[in-house]
C-alpha cells in the first residue's frame, strides 16, 4: 500500500477521532471532564495517534471546532450578505453577532471547552483574534462608533460561550430572547 494507504489511514483515524470526541463533548454538559484517553477508546484509536496529530487537548477542541465553524467563516469571509464583507457595516455587526450566537447556542459545550482550554488568556487565542478583527473592521466603518477595537470586545463578550451557557443554561432563556436582546444591545452600539 506504501505513503498512499498510509494517508488513508490517517485521514480515516483523524476523521474517526473528530466523530468520537465531537460525540463526547455534545454528550457531556461539563467539557473540561473529557479526556484524550475517552476520545481515543471511543475513536478507536491508541492515545499516542490522538497527541501525534493534535498535539493535545486543546489542538484536539481546535480541530473539531474549525470543523464545525468553517461554513460560517467562508460566509463571513466571502459569502453574500448579510454576513459577507461587502455588506454595509450597520447590517453586517449584528449579523455577525447573532450567526455567532446561534454557533455558540448549537455548539455550547464545545464553545465552551473551547473557551476554556488552557492557555493564558481566550482573548490571546486565534479564533478570538479573528472574530475581534473581523468586528472591529466593521464597527471602524461606522462614524457614531467612536471607539471600533472596545466595542468589538464589549459586543463579543455578550457571546462568550460561558455567558451564553448561563443564560440559556442555568437561566433558560430561550435562544429567541437571547437573540432579542442582542439585537437590542447591538443597536445601542451602532445607534
Amino acid at each position: 500500500m506504501g505513503a498512499r494507504g498510509e494517508r488513508a489511514d490517517a485521514l480515516r483515524n483523524r476523521e474517526a477521532v473528530l466523530a468520537a470526541a465531537d460525540g463526547l463533548f455534545a454528550r457531556s454538559t461539563s467539557p473540561g471532564t473529557v479526556s484524550m484517553d475517552e476520545v481515543a477508546a471511543a475513536a478507536g484509536v491508541g492515545k499516542g495517534t490522538l497527541f501525534r496529530r493534535f498535539g493535545d487537548r486543546g489542538g484536539l477542541i481546535r480541530a473539531l471546532m474549525e470543523v464545525r465553524i468553517g461554513p460560517l467563516r467562508g460566509a463571513v469571509l466571502e459569502g453574500p450578505a448579510p454576513l459577507g464583507p461587502a455588506t454595509p457595516p450597520r447590517e453586517r455587526v449584528p449579523a455577525l453577532l447573532l450567526a455567532l450566537l446561534r454557533f455558540k447556542l448549537d455548539n455550547r459545550y464545545l464553545a465552551l471547552a473551547l473557551e476554556s482550554d488552557g492557555g493564558n488568556s481566550p482573548y490571546q487565542a486565534d479564533h478570538y483574534t479573528w472574530w475581534h478583527r473581523t468586528l472591529a473592521d466593521a464597527l471602524a466603518a461606522v462614524p457614531t462608533v467612536p471607539d471600533a477595537d472596545f466595542a468589538a470586545h464589549a459586543l463579543l463578550a455578550a457571546v462568550r460561550a460561558d455567558l451564553v451557557e448561563h443564560l440559556a443554561g442555568r437561566e433558560e432563556m430561550s435562544g429567541e430572547v437571547l437573540e432579542e436582546r442582542l439585537t437590542a444591545f447591538t443597536a445601542k452600539i451602532l445607534a
